[in-house]
C-alpha cells in the first residue's frame, strides 16, 4: 500500500488513502487488522514511525471519512492535527471538486468536521482552519465518573499526590492540569501523564494537557496523548486547553497555544464552536 507521511507541528501521521488510490482491499480489511497495522506502522525503529495511522475512506454522510488509530492500536474519535493533514492532502493531490477547495466535510467518529483551507495567491495551503464543534462539559459526556455537572478545578488523587483537574470533551476526552513549568521539572507529562490517562475515573481513558498560562492571550501546553504518549502537539488538546482556561477565567476566548512543535491559533466563538487554525505539512511518500 502506498502511504504519505504528514505532520501538524510535529504531531506526525502515516496516511493511507482508500479514496483517491482506488485500492479495492478496503472492504477486506477489518478493524482488528487496522489496529494491528497501526501498531506495526507507528513503531519508530521497526516501522515507518508516527503518532498515528490515518485511514481515508469514502464517506457515508460526507465526501470522505477519517479513521485514526493510535500507536497502541486503539482508535481515536477525532484528531485536530490529523484532520488538517487530511484536508491539505485532499487539496494537494487534486481530490476535491471545484466547490470544495475552500471547505471540506470530513466524517469522523466525533461527527462531521469542516476544515477550511487558507490558500495563498500562489495556490499553496498556508494553513487549515477547522470548526471543531461545541465542547462538551457535562461529566458524563467526557466521560468521567462522578456526580453530574461540569468538572472545573476539581481535586483528583493521582498516586501519592492530588492535582486540580478540569475536564472537557472535544469529541474525545481531555483532562487539563494547570502548572507552572518554571518551577517544576519539565517532564511533568512523563511523570503523571500515564497515571492520569489510565485513571479509573476515566472509563475510556483520557488525553492529558499540562497548561501554563502566560497571559490572557497566550498559553503553553505539554501533551500526553491517550494511546500515543508524549507528543509535540495535539489539536483537540489545544482546543480543550482554551476551553479550560476560559472556564477558569484565566484567558480570553482566543489564544495562541504554544506547543513543543509550534503554535496553534484557537478561538471559542460566540456560536459556542471552537475554531482551530494551524499548518499541515507533507514530509514524504512511500510504499508499505
Amino acid at each position: 500500500m502506498k502511504f504519505v507521511k504528514m505532520h501538524g507541528l510535529g504531531n506526525d501521521f502515516v496516511l493511507i488513502d482508500f479514496v483517491g488510490s482506488g485500492l479495492e482491499q478496503v472492504g477486506l480489511i477489518e478493524t482488528k487488522d487496522l489496529k494491528a497495522m497501526a501498531q506495526r506502522i507507528c513503531l519508530r525503529h521497526f516501522g515507518i514511525g508516527a503518532d498515528g495511522l490515518v485511514i481515508l475512506l469514502p464517506g457515508e454522510k460526507a465526501r470522505v471519512r477519517m479513521r485514526i488509530f493510535n500507536p497502541d492500536g486503539s482508535e481515536a474519535e477525532m484528531c485536530g492535527n490529523a484532520i488538517r493533514c487530511v484536508a491539505a492532502y485532499l487539496y494537494r493531490h487534486g481530490l476535491l471538486e471545484q466547490d470544495e477547495t475552500r471547505e471540506i466535510k470530513v466524517e469522523t467518529l466525533a461527527g462531521i468536521m469542516i476544515p477550511k483551507l487558507i490558500i495563498t495567491k500562489e495556490g499553496e495551503v498556508k494553513a487549515v482552519q477547522v470548526d471543531m464543534g461545541e465542547p462538551r462539559l457535562e461529566r458524563a459526556e467526557i466521560p468521567m465518573l462522578g456526580p453530574s455537572g461540569p468538572v472545573i478545578n476539581e481535586p483528583l488523587k493521582v498516586g501519592s499526590v492530588t492535582v486540580k483537574v478540569t475536564a472537557v470533551s472535544m469529541g474525545n476526552p481531555h483532562c487539563l492540569v494547570f502548572v507552572d513549568f518554571e518551577h517544576r521539572t519539565s517532564n511533568i507529562e512523563l511523570r503523571i501523564g500515564p497515571q492520569l490517562e489510565n485513571h479509573p475515573v476515566f472509563p475510556q481513558r483520557t488525553n492529558v494537557e499540562f497548561i501554563q498560562v502566560l497571559n490572557r492571550s497566550n498559553i503553553k501546553v505539554r501533551v500526553w496523548e491517550r494511546g500515543a504518549g508524549a507528543t509535540l502537539a495535539c489539536g483537540t488538546g489545544a482546543c480543550a486547553a482554551l476551553v479550560g482556561c476560559v472556564l477558569n477565567n484565566f484567558t480570553d476566548r482566543q489564544v495562541i497555544v504554544h506547543l513543543p512543535g509550534g503554535d496553534l491559533d484557537v478561538s471559542w466563538g460566540e456560536d459556542n464552536h471552537v475554531y482551530l487554525t494551524g499548518p499541515a505539512e507533507e514530509v514524504f511518500t512511500g510504499e508499505f
